[in-house]
């Protein structure tokens, strides 16, 4: 397991800290957690993601993309 440092200001490591006790969680597992939230995954982890996807869909290449284009129409009016 890598290891990592980082500057966070006093405000902000005492809302983690205090967020982690509430939670009965270490703060790396906050850390952990909120960067899955957000979407961080390696290169591979999202191409073997995508590809699953493709695999298991019911849309060819085509239909995707209107659908992918309306979506994200949509979600930019909100």
């Amino acid at each position: 397991m890598s290891r990592l440092t980082i500057t966070l200001s006093d405000e902000r490591y005492l809302a983690l800290k205090e967020a982690a006790a509430r939670q009965r969680k270490s703060i790396r597992e906050i850390i952990e957690n909120s960067l899955e939230l957000y979407g961080i995954k390696s290169r591979q982890t999202a191409a073997e993601i995508v590809a699953l996807a493709r695999k298991n869909s019911i849309l060819n290449e085509s239909e995707a993309m209107d659908l992918a284009v309306r979506e994200t129409l949509a979600n930019r009016k909100r």
